[in-house]
C-alpha cells in the first residue's frame, strides 16, 4: 500500500479535526477505502481514531444518506446525564437547598436562594454528590418542576 507523502496526511488530520463526528467517520471511511488492504489501519494511524469507527464510516457511506437527519448521533446514543443517573441526587439537593430557601409571600411557587452555584456545589459534595456548577445550574433550573412534596418540604422547613 502507498502512502501519502507527510504533508498531504498534515492536511488531511487538519481536514478531519475540523468535521462533525458522523463526518469524521465519514471521511476516514471514504478515504480508508481508497487505500484497500490496510487502509482502515493506515487511516486510523493517521487521523488517531478507532478503527470501529472508520470500519461504520464504510458501512454508513455504503447505504443511502437520509439528508434530512442531521442528528450527529443515533437517537439515545451518547452519555446519560447525571440528573437521570445518580439517585438521590434530587434529595439530597433538595435538602441543601431547603435550608436556605426563601419565597415570596405573595406567590408561594416563587423561590429563591441565597447560595452561590459554587456553595450549594460544595454542599452536595458534602453530602457525596461531586457535581460540577453546570449540573448545579440545570438542579436550580428543574426545581421549577418539583412535585408537590417537595415544594410542601421547602413550607416546612
Amino acid at each position: 500500500m502507498k502512502k501519502y507523502p507527510k504533508e498531504i496526511e498534515e492536511q488531511m488530520l487538519n481536514l478531519y479535526k475540523s468535521l462533525s463526528e458522523k463526518d469524521r467517520r465519514r471521511y476516514a471511511g471514504i478515504e480508508a477505502t481508497k487505500l484497500s488492504h490496510g487502509g482502515i489501519s493506515y487511516i486510523c494511524e493517521i487521523f488517531e481514531c478507532d478503527y470501529s469507527g472508520v470500519s461504520r464510516g464504510q458501512k454508513e457511506l455504503r447505504t443511502e444518506l437520509d439528508k434530512d437527519n442531521k442528528r450527529q448521533r443515533e437517537e439515545g446514543g451518547g452519555r446519560k446525564s447525571i440528573l437521570l443517573t445518580r439517585e438521590g441526587l434530587d434529595e439530597a439537593f433538595l435538602e441543601v437547598i431547603a435550608e436556605s430557601t426563601a419565597g415570596s409571600p405573595m406567590d408561594e411557587t416563587i423561590k429563591w436562594t441565597n447560595l452561590s452555584r459554587k456553595e450549594l456545589q460544595t454542599r452536595l459534595s458534602e453530602k457525596g454528590f461531586v457535581v460540577d456548577v453546570d449540573i448545579v445550574k440545570q438542579l436550580l433550573k428543574n426545581i421549577i418542576f418539583v412535585s408537590d412534596k417537595h415544594l410542601k418540604h421547602f413550607q416546612e422547613k
